[in-house]
């Protein structure tokens, strides 16, 4: 075991010339990161777990209750054990000809089967509150790590000058605050990924699993490597569109649709903006080049730059999926009673803020906003 951690921990493939491990060894002047710090993050990946469903149980779900959130799921199939062997051990989207072999064998017409399935396959779905109870969870810490993440960046540098990534580089002292902020945001990554096969399948289930692993993967190596003022970048920027998305979700599921458009909206300018426009000219840029210029070419270089150049891609299919699903909705006609470009975002609330329903929502934003403070 010991001689394959030092072929996989190669000097020369991870640190640039010149630099060895033993150079970013902790010592009574200065601290640098350690692979044994990650070890961390698992039990606090199962603590994140454990404190999202007592949050879910015991704060959002009252929210979502006094939201008027619906509890009920789905109306369920009634029994049939000859439907359910189907539904369970061959298929789920029966074809016409077995379902003209069912008719004749239920003495059922082909609707009442079709119904069937159809009200069957609805039965797994989440309830509304489900959903909200998980969209309230992610809100409430992306909101929080978000909000630590620019009260530590807006202090440093590098925020302003990327070039002071590289400045002094491998030789950088590891910061409290910077530690915490890794370690908390690695745990909370490995718990969404192993919490992502019990949680509310989606049609991304299989894109959402390669982001996380790209994204652990990242976390972890930059921070072994001391790549981590650029990986406080990267975080921080990907955070800031998440915390809308799920604004948005819970707006939806309270049936507030015009709050759900604006956000919505606000959540796709965010998005395209800051994936799509800051991340590549800002995040790529000095990693690609100015990363290059300061330290020279080392094989590991390249590692980080594939994985980030496939955050890049994700971006670009996510971004494809949310300008799909507007021009959906308005060639629907769905966005066309309301559009949140011709009404003054003040108003919109001032007019609002009396309808119960909207100060519940206010409520409850506040509420995640406080806990997140």
């Amino acid at each position: 075991m010991a001689g394959i951690l030092a072929w996989f921990w190669n000097e020369r493939f991870w640190l640039p010339h010149n630099v060895t491990w033993a150079d970013l060894q902790s010592t009574e002047e200065a601290s640098f990161p350690q692979a044994e710090d990650l070890y961390l993050a698992f039990p606090l990946a199962f603590c994140i777990f454990m404190i999202r469903l007592l949050f879910e149980r015991f704060i959002a779900k009252p929210c979502a209750l006094g939201l008027n959130v619906q509890a009920n799921g789905p109306q369920k199939a009634q029994p049939n054990a000859i439907l359910e062997k189907v539904f369970t051990a061959i298929t789920k989207h029966p074809d016409e000809k077995r379902l003209e072999g069912l008719s004749k064998q239920l003495d059922w017409d082909v609707r009442s089967i079709q119904r069937w399935f159809r009200q069957r396959r609805n039965q797994e779905k989440p309830s509304t509150l489900t959903k909200f109870c998980e969209s309230m969870w992610r809100f409430t810490f992306y909101l929080y790590i978000f909000t630590y993440g620019v009260r530590f960046l807006k202090k440093t540098p590098w925020l302003w000058n990327t070039r002071q990534c590289w400045n002094g580089y491998p030789y950088q002292p590891l910061m409290p605050d910077l530690h915490y902020y890794y370690i908390a945001e690695l745990s909370f990554y490995w718990s969404l990924m192993f919490s992502q096969f019990i949680d509310i399948k989606r049609k991304d289930f299989g894109i959402m699993f390669t982001h996380h692993i790209v994204t652990v993967t990242l976390i972890t190596f930059s921070y072994v490597t001391n790549l981590t003022r650029v990986g406080t970048l990267t975080l921080c920027l990907h955070d800031a569109a998440d915390v809308v998305l799920e604004a948005a979700k819970m707006a939806n599921y309270c049936k507030c649709q015009k709050l759900s458009d604006l956000l919505f909206l606000t959540f796709a300018i965010v998005f395209i903006v800051s994936r799509l426009g800051i991340y590549p000219l800002w995040i790529l840029n000095t990693t690609l080049f100015e990363l290059y210029e300061a330290l020279g070419n080392f094989p590991a270089l390249w590692v980080f730059n594939v994985l980030l150049v496939v955050l890049q891609i994700l971006h670009c299919f996510w971004s494809y999926l949310i300008i799909k699903a507007a021009y959906k909705a308005i060639s629907k006609g769905k966005a066309g009673k309301w559009n949140p470009l011709h009404v003054s975002f003040f108003t919109f609330i001032m007019q609002k803020i009396y309808s119960a329903k909207y100060w519940n929502v206010c409520c409850c934003f506040c509420y995640c906003s406080a806990v997140s403070a």
